[in-house]
């Protein structure tokens, strides 16, 4: 059975660009090896029909904020993205102060483009390094080198006012030194943001296949605290398991999907969540790029549609919302799942008595042991 929901949450749009210079040997995004065989014109011309697809879902709402993902975005030259941008700002209601983020890679783009992207409207960059150090990323498959990565930093600051850095840790044969030199290089520039992923091992990868030999837990462990120690030192605020910013620099599209708000996924492979008086529906797009410009085009892009049902609900909320430090109102909790927070109260006393959690009032939060088990915290609403 659905639940709709008491008032419609914020709403972002996210826009999947799937190609790179090349697959890196982690990745398990939706993203392929750049080739001839779609022109970029022919795919922006089927987002702009994408989103139209959608119009009536969300004419009447006002959009927070566009996030350009892939792949790898900066494949794209700037009058590209900037056709989109100019579509939606004209199309539909876009936020005044709209945060505008472009993925880009330091192998896929330059400053010429990064002045472009300015100037077509974007106004937060995230830089892919993942490391600085060359040995580590050619085990990565990274395209670019550890200089490339500092140019493009330092380019980045000149133009934007608002950037993020994508580092990685607990890679193949990383010491932890290796990674405090990637902390101190990128600090040097005072980003006002920094997301740092620890490399995990997932299917349908090259690393899947030929497993590498990466930190045991003790390393990867100790490598986690002194990303903590080290941001702090720093001035940066650990907001959420993976991100850290300066204070009131937070990544307000990333907030949004941590507070279980709404998004439209436009592009191959894209994924929605849009809420409506009939319930909450999650949309997946066609994956393969072909497959998703001809599903567009003869109104077949949708790969997958489904209500999620009221039982599901809390696991998915709080797959969601525990990921930030602050926690969750528990307002929040029955306006953007429609159900009253007594449903769960049986699992998060349960939580609290193992001492995986902190309630209040008003908030419902994880402890420092729930953060670092929470995977273990969202067993208990399965």
């Amino acid at each position: 059975m659905a639940v709709p929901v008491k008032a419609l949450p914020p709403l972002s749009l996210y826009v999947h660009i799937p190609w790179c210079v090349k697959k890196c040997l982690y990745c398990d995004f939706n993203s392929h090896p750049l080739r001839n065989d779609v022109s970029p014109k022919d795919y922006v011309d089927t987002l702009i029909n994408d989103i139209e697809a959608h119009r009536c879902q969300i004419q009447n709402r006002q959009i927070q904020s566009i996030f350009f993902g892939g792949g790898t975005p900066s494949v794209f030259d700037p009058v590209c993205i900037g056709t989109i941008i100019k579509h939606v700002q004209e199309n539909f209601s876009l936020c005044v102060d709209a945060e505008i983020t472009l993925e880009a890679n330091p192998g896929a783009s330059d400053q010429a483009k990064f002045e472009g992207y300015r100037g077509a409207g974007v106004n937060r960059l995230s830089i892919g390094v993942q490391t600085t150090h060359d040995r580590l990323l050619e085990k990565l498959g990274r395209v670019h080198s550890g200089c490339d990565a500092i140019n493009a930093i330092s380019d980045a600051k000149n133009i934007f006012e608002n950037i993020n850095v994508d580092l990685m840790f607990a890679l193949p044969g990383q010491q932890i030194n290796e990674l405090k030199t990637d902390l101190s290089k990128v600090f040097e520039f005072v980003p006002e943001h920094l997301s740092i992923y620890q490399l995990t091992i997932e299917p349908n990868t090259w690393f899947y296949r030929y497993p590498p030999k990466i930190p045991d837990d003790d390393l990867a462990s100790e490598m986690q605290f002194e990303i903590e120690s080290i941001a702090h030192e720093f001035g940066y605020e650990q907001y959420e398991v993976s991100a850290f910013a300066k204070p009131n620099r937070q990544c307000s599209h990333n907030i949004n999907y941590w507070e279980f708000g709404d998004y439209l996924g436009i592009g191959a492979g894209a994924h929605s969540k849009l809420s409506g008086t009939e319930g909450i529906v999650r949309i997946v797009k066609h994956k393969q790029p072909k497959r998703y410009i001809l599903g567009v085009s003869s109104g077949d892009a949708i790969a997958s549609s489904q209500i999620i049902a009221a039982n599901d609900l809390p696991f998915e909320f709080f797959m969601n919302a525990l990921r930030l430090n602050s926690g969750i109102s528990r307002d929040v909790f029955e306006t953007r799942t429609g159900l009253p927070v007594d449903s769960v109260d049986s699992c998060l006393r349960a939580l609290e008595h193992r001492g995986l959690m902190t309630l209040s009032d008003s908030v419902i939060k994880t402890t420092p042991m729930g953060m670092r088990f929470l995977n273990e915290v969202l067993q208990e609403f399965l």
